[in-house]
């Protein structure tokens, strides 16, 4: 089955900043066995994986990027802030979030469940919607490097395309 890719880019909303340098890259269908999420992210550098849910309130990181692979179920996610973009997410899926980008789960089947990983392993700091803090992580997110492999696709990926400076 051949993935569908897409990206976006999501606006800074005075409260989440998203990226204004990087898009959201969506891959669809990209896994056809969901067992193999977590190795696939390991054997191109996206560590620190974990398996659980999405948090219910908006959210975002300003230290790492990350990515999220559907295992199982379906679920919607709001990424950008309340008049963000609702992404319908299914087992197989997996969408990068560049640094910065707000995201929260809207509903899901009982059984959702994604897997998570960071470039290198970088261990994601937590921030919630705030602006008086907008300054000081617009400024953190733009020292995120970028990735040196798609944790999809490894050295040959769309991220590495997309998210060429």
């Amino acid at each position: 089955m051949e993935a569908q890719v897409r990206s976006f880019f999501l606006n800074d909303t005075g409260d989440i900043p998203n990226n204004p340098d990087l898009p959201v890259i969506v891959y669809q269908g990209v896994f056809e066995n969901t067992v193999n999420i977590e190795a696939q992210f390991v054997q191109h550098n996206w560590t620190g994986t974990w398996t659980g849910d999405i948090y219910e309130y908006h959210h975002y990181h300003t230290n790492t990027h990350e990515v999220l692979g559907v295992k199982s179920g379906k679920a919607t996610v709001l990424l950008g802030g309340d008049g963000g973009e609702r992404l319908n997410l299914t087992a197989g899926d997996a969408v990068v979030l560049p640094a910065g980008t707000g995201h929260r789960k809207m509903e899901s089947t009982e059984d959702f469940a994604v897997v998570g990983a960071y470039p290198n392993g970088s261990t994601p700091n937590l921030n919630q919607k705030d602006p008086g803090v907008r300054a000081q992580a617009i400024s953190q997110i733009k020292n995120v490097p970028v990735p040196e492999t798609d944790p999809v696709y490894g050295e040959n990926g769309p991220l590495l395309e997309k998210w060429a400076k």
